[in-house]
């Protein structure tokens, strides 16, 4: 039995269609109408190819005669070529407290930069514990300082919002972040 799962959908081949009729379609990409099962897979095997259901959902059922080998080496193929076309990006978090030492702020802020010379994306937080919770000043001058002493690898992506018991920054690498506003269409003169 040879099934072939496209996003969540199955196709059957040849004998495994079990619709009385089908809305036949040949090699050549014509709409031969509505044919009953059995006519429709003597005419793929007559050319030596496979009938394939193509939309199960309709009615009568969608099938199309092909290669079907020759189909999943070609739909394969090509869902290779996208997954060397995506690119992940890694989260790093580094965590800080409104009472940070200079040295440990400074520890911190090497690996962060580290992170960003690595093209990855850097989540800041402080998290307030007690009655640091009434003095979320103090950590916000924290955050926005070690976003400022990033700013020459990496960007502010989003800026120090409180989020219940914890502050968040993102920064983005400059290596991801277009350069010069590419992102919009340039501006006709």
């Amino acid at each position: 039995m040879e099934v072939l799962s496209i996003a969540t959908k199955e196709l059957c081949i040849n004998e495994e269609i079990k619709a009385k009729e089908v809305r036949l379609i040949d090699d050549a990409g014509e709409q031969l109408g509505v044919i009953a099962t059995s006519l429709a897979l003597s005419k793929a095997y007559e050319k030596g190819l496979d009938l394939v259901e193509i939309s199960p959902n309709s009615a009568p059922p969608v099938c199309r005669i092909m290669d079907y080998g020759k189909y999943r080496f070609e739909r394969e193929k090509k869902e290779k070529e996208q997954r060397k076309k995506q690119t992940t990006i890694d989260i790093k978090e580094i965590q800080l407290s409104c009472r940070i030492d200079t040295h440990d702020f400074e520890t911190k802020l090497k690996h962060a930069r580290k992170f960003l010379e690595g093209g990855a994306k850097v989540k800041v937080c402080i998290k307030f514990k007690g009655r640091e919770m009434s003095h979320t000043a103090i950590g916000l001058e924290v955050i926005e300082k070690f976003g400022e002493a990033c700013t020459d690898v990496g960007v502010i992506e989003k800026k120090p919002v409180l989020d219940g018991r914890q502050m968040i920054m993102f920064l983005n690498s400059k290596l991801n972040v277009p350069q010069n506003g590419s992102k919009k269409a340039p501006k006709a003169e």
